[in-house]
């Protein structure tokens, strides 16, 4: 991979690692529904009349959209706001790697390598530990919605790889319209219809350039690069980069949020990143040791 390639891979990793800061002040703000259905608006449109339709059946898109947009991001958001750390959330998440790889087995017959398993349960020995803390603080229900939030990225990803090689920046642009609506519903449910008044009323500059980084930096630029380099190299020349992740949300995360860690969830932290790269490098590992 030439040096460009390699820079533009480690770009998004930390966009998308910086973009947990960004959903931490976007919650401050706004309603958490309110503002999932905000990112997904402003990513959709205009890029929606510029972008060509996917040639992909409607029901993956419309799954994609639900899975990714309602899913993934519009528990996450709520977890957030609960008082999961955003740091500590970019890591967690990691977790839809395992569940990625548990609907490949369900769905299409996919069958994982033993280190992944391996890395599967040091990294859910990690979560425990992170868990036993968490419970000390009584905040398990925002680290319960996080690994719920992976789920649906795991689905997510199953629906992705359903659609096959298309277009996958417009495949990211068209499911973009389909989260907007049942947010915006729920969150007149869940929160109200004072809901869009409130921020519209208290919203700061800073929150306005959260829900711009979201939508166009996190969501256009880091899935339609990431989409570019993957159309032109292998997965697993790709997928490490995904490791800088939680290392650029931790770190932005202590920055800008002064967060912190302490001893336990620095140990779970550790056997999540861990049970990651057993994963990512642990196939190949395992068929050198095998010839």
């Amino acid at each position: 991979m030439p040096l460009r390639h390699t820079l533009l891979a480690l770009a998004v990793a930390f966009v998308w690692g910086v973009s947990f800061v960004a959903i931490r002040w976007g919650v401050d703000e706004v309603a958490p529904l309110l503002l999932t259905a905000l990112r997904y608006s402003f990513a959709a449109l205009p890029a929606v009349f510029f972008v060509r339709r996917p040639q992909v059946a409607p029901w993956v898109l419309l799954g994609y959209g639900l899975a990714i947009g309602v899913g993934q991001f519009g528990v996450l958001f709520v977890a957030i706001r609960l008082g999961m750390p955003a740091g500590l959330s970019s890591l967690v998440i990691q977790l839809q790697v395992f569940f990625t790889i548990l609907f490949a087995a369900l769905f299409f017959g996919e069958r994982p390598a033993p280190a992944q398993f391996a890395g599967a349960g040091i990294a859910f020995v990690g979560i425990g530990l992170i868990a036993l803390d968490r419970l000390a603080e009584a905040a398990l229900l925002p680290l319960g919605l996080t690994i719920v939030a992976a789920v649906f990225w795991g689905l997510g990803n199953s629906a992705s790889k359903r659609a096959g090689r298309i277009d996958m920046l417009g495949f990211v642009v068209w499911s973009a319209l389909v989260p907007p609506l049942p947010l915006f519903a729920l969150s007149l449910l869940f929160d109200g219809p004072g809901a869009i008044g409130a921020a519209l009323q208290h919203l700061t500059w800073r929150g306005v350039g959260a829900i711009a980084f979201m939508a166009y930096a996190a969501t256009l630029f880091g899935f339609g690069m990431w989409a570019a380099l993957l159309s032109r190299y292998p997965a697993s020349l790709v997928a490490p980069f995904a490791l800088f992740v939680p290392v650029a949300g931790i770190g932005s995360a202590a920055l800008l949020l002064g967060e912190s860690v302490d001893g336990l969830e620095i140990a779970g932290s550790g056997l999540v990143l861990l049970g990651l790269l057993l994963n990512v490098f642990g196939p190949r590992l395992w068929r050198s040791l095998a010839r």
